[in-house]
């Protein structure tokens, strides 16, 4: 049987030690939300959100606004030197204009690394901010909570000077490609050495080596491949990922809010982490202490 690891309980000692350090701190780190819908799933986020804040003593308010106002606002937030974080619950227009509201976010206050400072960082395996590499780069929310559950899951092991290899030779599977999680997610593995399969529905994509090409490879010629299967996908319309179609002792993590494994995918696995969204708001907790300490401190 698989052993199962429950994100909440990861989650609790990374809140443990960004307490610690805000506490050290000695000055009130504020992080701003923005809310400009009534879409369930950021209404939730935005709660869990503020729960994780007083947790660790950092100040959070949210603030709703109207969506043709959330320029101004955002602006207003990025000139507030009393504002160490900001965070915006998408989806707001659902366009390209949500893009344009990513990149009006100050890189230097930018907790869910969505700026494309921070995605040009990323895609480019860039992983300080500078020359001294005393300072890390931020990572997207989501992504990097992926990361920290696979370390905890043992899957990945960062020893020694070549921490980039720490997924050397290993095959993973990636059903999802949005720019929030799965594209940026594929790279960061990719980045640490494995070659990375991504799905999603314009076709399957090869992450390797710093490269991304175009590839045939079938849905069930890459799982029985992979030594990491992670799915993404909202939709009922998904194929569950079958015990079949994996390889036994598997490490297999599911990030939607749909199931996306059949249940008894832990009889053939040998990790699976059903779910992430504690760790994305601890990762959040994390980035807004990071943006502090990088421009704040």
């Amino acid at each position: 049987m698989a052993r199962v690891i429950d994100p909440a309980e990861i989650a609790k000692e990374f809140r443990k030690l960004i307490r610690q350090r805000v506490a050290q701190l000695g000055v009130p780190l504020k992080l701003v939300g923005f809310l400009s819908s009534d879409n369930a799933p950021s209404m939730t986020y935005a709660s869990y959100t503020k729960a994780g804040c007083d947790d660790v003593g950092i100040d959070y308010e949210l603030r709703h606004v109207n969506k043709l106002a959330l320029a101004a606002a955002v602006d207003t937030a990025n000139a507030d030197p009393s504002v160490h974080g900001i965070m915006v619950y998408y989806p707001i227009f659902a366009t390209e204009q949500d893009a344009y509201i990513k990149d009006l976010v100050d890189h230097r206050k930018d907790i869910e690394g969505l700026n494309t400072y921070w995605a040009r960082m990323l895609y480019h395996n860039q992983r300080y901010v500078d020359a001294a590499k005393t300072k890390q780069a931020l990572l997207p929310c989501t992504p990097l909570a992926v990361i920290k559950l696979l370390e905890a899951a043992g899957a990945l092991q960062r020893s020694g000077s070549d921490q980039a290899a720490a997924l050397k030779g290993q095959t993973v599977v990636i059903f999802n490609r949005s720019e929030v999680v799965g594209r940026p997610l594929a790279s960061m593995l990719a980045n640490d050495g494995a070659s990375v399969y991504s799905f999603d529905i314009d076709g399957p994509q090869l992450f390797h080596n710093g490269q991304v090409s175009e590839t045939k490879v079938q849905r069930t010629d890459a799982l029985r491949q992979a030594d990491i299967v992670i799915t993404g996908v909202p939709s009922r319309q998904f194929p569950l990922v079958r015990t079949d179609e994996i390889r036994p002792g598997a490490v297999c993590l599911n990030f939607s809010t749909l199931r996306n494994f059949v249940p008894e995918i832990g009889n053939v696995a040998g990790v699976f982490i059903p779910r992430v969204g504690p760790m994305t708001v601890a990762m959040a907790l994390r980035n807004t202490l990071r943006l502090y300490e990088n421009y704040h401190a």
